[in-house]
């Protein structure tokens, strides 16, 4: 018996996979919601070659959502990697009841998702930046 308090279904599961395993180059995202009448999560939206700033500008003012960021960071010694970060992206103005199934779903959300570094974004599109995302995977 399962005590999760928000299901993602077979098809989130699936995308999130194929974003995992997608070799691309660049930034890309995929953005996921919960369902409040449901309690599932969806996909909301899957973003491709557009920058950090641009993918922020896409996500809603006033909704959480779950984003995993496929994100090219450049190493001082040259390299470039493309790791994985989830982004959860919680502004200030959401919904206190999405914003609290939001909160209890996050630990499940970030297991099932395989992502380790995790940004909180609680000031819209100014906390997504470049800079956040970099300073994030390169801290220790």
């Amino acid at each position: 018996m399962s005590t999760r308090t928000v299901d993602i279904p077979g098809n989130v599961l699936d995308a999130l996979k194929k974003f995992r395993f997608n070799n691309r180059k660049g930034n890309a995202a995929i953005s996921v919601k919960i369902i409040k009448n449901s309690l599932t999560m969806a996909v909301d939206e899957e973003l491709t070659d557009l920058s950090v700033e641009e993918i922020a500008e896409e996500l809603p003012e006033n909704a959480p959502r779950y984003v995993v960021l496929s994100h090219e960071l450049k190493h001082k010694d040259g390299r470039i990697s493309y790791p994985l970060i989830m982004i959860n992206w919680a502004p200030s103005g959401s919904p206190t009841e999405l914003m609290t199934l939001h909160a209890s779903s996050l630990s499940y959300f970030q297991e099932i998702a395989q992502v380790a570094k995790v940004l909180e974004v609680r000031d819209g599109a100014e906390g997504l930046t470049t800079k956040a995302v970099d300073d994030r995977l390169l801290a220790n």
